[in-house]
């Protein structure tokens, strides 16, 4: 650009082009008037394209008068009819051509005007010489057809033409100019007086002259590309009046006609106002500044209705702060139309014009890269706050789309709270969907999520992970049509539970970093997981009824077959990148008693569906088949359960965690949500009474010495969550064997015995029979101060085994009478005697008293039915 201006010495032109192209505020103007022109023009393009004819497609010579050119030689006089066929006829006799003749004009400048709106202005002078009007051609371009917009691209296409350098070395700089301003501003006065709206509009383009412009601006894109050209020009011929000698002088006497032009007032053209002192015929209608030209648009005097009315629409509104580059107030614009209600509950459920938010969201996310090192603070907080705001709407807007595969590109440029908040939504509207949605949703976190935490402000797959375990383990608020209802419903949330690990058991994307390690953090993520759930799945698992524990079996389903792919494939090392937590030998091993000891579940379950159907039948009626099928089915029941009680080397579920030391005091809290259970399987409401009693009954069971030794502390409350629930909270300190070094017995200590006596509803002092049915189950170790420091697994592990074992044999007895019932002796009944009564496997201490009594019960109706079948 610098280099061009040195090679052309100075005209008007270049005037104008140094000043556009240092003045901030021109330039901006500049970008308007051609950013208007060229929708005008492309507009005209589509036109051409689908009709065939476009604007400025006359026969050649159509502007020539050929009507009133007949008319005169026919010797024809009539005083309105001029005499003579030169342009300036009609002005300087007051006549008029004939009415063909004037509507032909009309038309041609009609078409004229709309060039000049679309910035044709070589085009729109061969539309004039076409016409047979090349003095109209040469009163549009009056210096030898160069183009004399203000910008570098003209001043290079006009190249080293001499024509106006030429013309101002004679005349001085910037007369020719303003006598060409100033004669336009006459002519376009002229016409609008004789009723030529169209030809005064378009010399008024030339001139700044919005007066006589406006009235055919009756789309809001055309009235603000007049004010702006019109402001431009105006700026542009004060700065060459200032480059002329005398010119600042000149310019103060300016200053009373700039101060008062607020409004369109009108101006009349005074004999003392000729081109020397232009601009000041038009100054008095340019608004001050680009927002007062904006601000006209609204509510300015000769601004057409509609104009007023398009200024209200929200893609003009954004136009018109873009035009003052206030990228801010665009911000909060378009959030204040996308924004959800707030008393709109669906947060999913976005608000706003689709394509509103669709814009919104790219501006911000094309603003954040553009001007990444360029932000202010100010500006940096609004487009991060606001910013984020609207890209989490569009988000919501596709994933209410299903779309759910595009989400995470505008979800991973939120700040991290709000990136997981969005996903663990998400996961949780979609945790049962189908396969394929849910994997959608997976892979979208996972292509453009890092997967660990790397930068704090966003979010990562883990952090998300994380989230829809905690949720899911939850207790969920229900609503209950009876207190039958209630025990149901605790039942079902555990398949909810289990459905959660399905997001860990999905298979990454090939492309992500290091696929393999996240795969198998992601399983072993799994892994753990599971455990706790099973854990909790057992003690909610005890009744005798053959309905299957559907959140065990259904997390069992999931995670079978890539563990099994998992522990052939992995390869444990010691410099393998695990967290200090993690122990995938004893994690996995858990695992496996666990899938053993619900297998041995739904194998007694199985017995039992069969045995309650036959109860139905008489004895004589049922089939050889249908009893040959339950002492297959009772033996399976046996065997399995023997399998998993005579276990040596690897007792079920016995721990091996690493033993915990501290020289400092160290105490165990276990913490439970629970509801309690009657006998039919109705639910107790908890009340303050309730509590206090339930409180009093599990100290009971402690004993007064334990409580004081132990330092055991309970509270019992109502659960703020579900008030058919209550939370239990037990704490006392940890000692030698209960959780300070080995823990060899592994019962699950104090607390697990405490809370045993709950699960198994034989609390003194306490409803009989009243059990608690448990929501979620964790235990910790803390210090002093009561901080949580890390989980004491072999609580939680010992209890069930107290509950679970116990269970377990004694199906395994009510299973026997059954088979000797039916004339069957079991091979193992005496085994089962043994194991119970043998200080090795230490089963007899697991038992509770009403257990042992149970066992008894169905020891001594096994016998009674050995003696009736040896009498027989």
């Amino acid at each position: 650009m610098c280099v061009m201006l040195l090679y052309v010495s100075e005209t008007s032109h270049v005037v104008a082009c140094e000043f556009v192209a240092e003045d901030h505020t021109a330039q901006l103007s500049l970008r308007i008037v051609q950013w208007l022109e060229g929708l005008t023009s492309k507009a005209l393009d589509l036109e051409a394209k689908v009709r065939g004819s476009h604007v400025g497609s006359y026969l050649p010579s159509s502007g020539v008068w050929h009507h009133t050119q007949r008319y005169l030689k026919k010797g024809a006089s009539d005083g309105n009819v001029v005499h003579h066929l030169d342009f300036d006829a009609p002005t300087r006799e007051n006549a008029n051509i004939l009415p063909d003749d004037k509507k032909q004009d009309e038309s041609l400048l009609e078409d004229l005007w709309t060039l000049l709106r679309a910035g044709r202005l070589e085009e729109a002078c061969g539309l004039c010489r076409s016409a047979g009007q090349p003095w109209r051609a040469a009163s549009l371009c009056p210096f030898g057809d160069l183009d004399q917009f203000p910008s570098i691209d003209t001043l290079v296409k006009n190249g080293k033409n001499r024509t106006l350098q030429a013309v101002e070395f004679e005349s001085g700089i910037g007369h020719q100019w303003h006598l060409w301003k100033w004669a336009s501003y006459c002519a376009s006065e002229k016409m609008a007086e004789l009723g030529g709206k169209y030809e005064a509009a378009v010399y008024a383009a030339q001139c700044s002259n919005l007066k006589q412009m406006l009235p055919l601006c009756t789309d809001w894109e055309s009235a603000c590309w007049a004010m702006a050209k019109s402001w431009l020009d105006v700026q542009v011929d004060l700065e060459v009046t200032r480059s002329l000698p005398g010119g600042v002088d000149q310019l103060r006497t300016f200053s009373d006609a700039i101060d008062g032009s607020h409004g369109l007032a009108n101006g009349s053209i005074d004999a003392s106002n000729g081109p020397e002192n232009w601009p000041i015929q038009v100054l008095n209608q340019q608004p001050r500044h680009i927002s007062s030209l904006l601000q006209k648009l609204h509510s300015g005097e000769m601004i057409h209705e509609a104009v007023t009315r398009q200024c209200k629409e929200q893609q003009r509104q954004v136009q018109m702060a873009l035009m003052l580059a206030d990228i801010p107030h665009i911000l909060d614009l378009i959030w204040s139309w996308i924004a959800p209600s707030e008393d709109d509950q669906n947060v999913f459920r976005p608000h706003g014009d689709p394509q509103m938010i669709r814009f919104g969201a790219h501006l911000v996310l094309v603003l954040r890269y553009l001007l990444a090192e360029q932000m202010k603070d100010t500006f940096k907080d609004k487009i991060l706050s606001v910013g984020d705001n609207i890209l989490h709407v569009y988000a919501l807007f596709l994933f209410s789309k299903e779309h759910e595969e595009l989400v995470g590109i505008y979800a991973s440029q939120l700040a991290a709270h709000r990136c997981i908040d969005l996903f663990v939504h998400m996961m949780e509207l979609r945790l049962n969907s189908s396969i394929h949605v849910k994997y959608k949703i997976f892979i979208s976190a996972m292509e453009y999520l890092p997967f660990s935490s790397v930068d704090d402000s966003k979010g990562n797959f883990e952090d998300i992970i994380e989230r829809i375990l905690l949720r899911s383990r939850e207790v969920k608020v229900s609503k209950y049509d009876n207190l039958s209802d209630v025990a149901e419903q605790h039942r079902l949330q555990s398949l909810e539970k289990a459905k959660v690990i399905q997001w860990l058991c999905f298979t990454p994307p090939s492309t992500i970093t290091n696929v393999k390690d996240v795969s198998e953090k992601l399983l072993l993520r799994a892994l753990v997981h599971s455990n706790i759930l099973f854990r909790e799945f057992a003690l909610i698992s005890m009744w005798r009824v053959p309905a299957m524990p559907i959140g065990a079996h259904t997390a069992l389903g999931f995670l079978a077959e890539p563990l099994k792919q998992l522990s052939d494939t992995l390869e444990i090392s010691e410099d393998y990148n695990f967290s200090e937590d993690y122990n995938f030998s004893e994690d996995l091993r858990e695992f496996q008693d666990w899938r053993e000891y619900y297998s041995c579940d739904a194998t007694y379950r199985n017995w039992l569906k069969i045995e309650l159907e036959n109860a139905e039948v008489s004895i004589s009626e049922l089939s050889l088949e249908e009893k040959e099928r339950a002492i297959s089915t009772a033996k399976e029941t046996l065997n399995a359960s023997l399998s998993l009680l005579e276990r040596k080397e690897t007792p079920w579920l016995t721990s091996t965690d690493q033993v915990y030391e501290s020289a400092e005091p160290v105490f165990l809290e276990l913490h439970a949500t629970a509801m309690l259970c009657l006998p039919s399987g109705e639910c107790l409401c908890p009340d303050a009474t309730v509590c206090t009693t339930l409180m009093s009954a599990l100290y009971s069971s402690a004993g007064e010495e334990v409580v004081l030794s132990r330092q055991l502390m309970i509270n019992v409350s109502i659960s703020s969550r579900d008030n058919y629930c209550i939370d239990v909270v037990l704490r006392c300190v940890a000692i030698a064997g209960d959780g300070l070094g080995p823990n060899d017995l592994n019962n699950g200590g104090i607390l697990g015995t405490v809370m045993a006596a709950g699960f198994k509803g034989e609390l003194p002092r306490f409803q009989a029979g009243v059990t608690m049915e448990i929501s979620r189950l964790d235990a910790w170790y803390s210090d002093k101060e009561g901080t949580l420091v890390c989980p004491a697994t072999y609580i939680v592990k010992g209890l069930c085994r107290r509950c679970c074992l116990p269970e377990v044999i004694l199906r395994s007895m009510q299973v026997s009478v059954s088979l000797m019932g039916s004339g069957v002796l079991p091979d193992c009944h005496d085994k089962l005697i043994e194991l119970v009564g043998s200080p090795e496997p230490r089963f007899l201490h697991l038992f509770s008293q009403q257990q042992l009594q149970e066992f008894l019960l169905f020891e001594r109706e096994y016998s009674i039915c050995k003696m009736e079948l040896a009498e027989e």
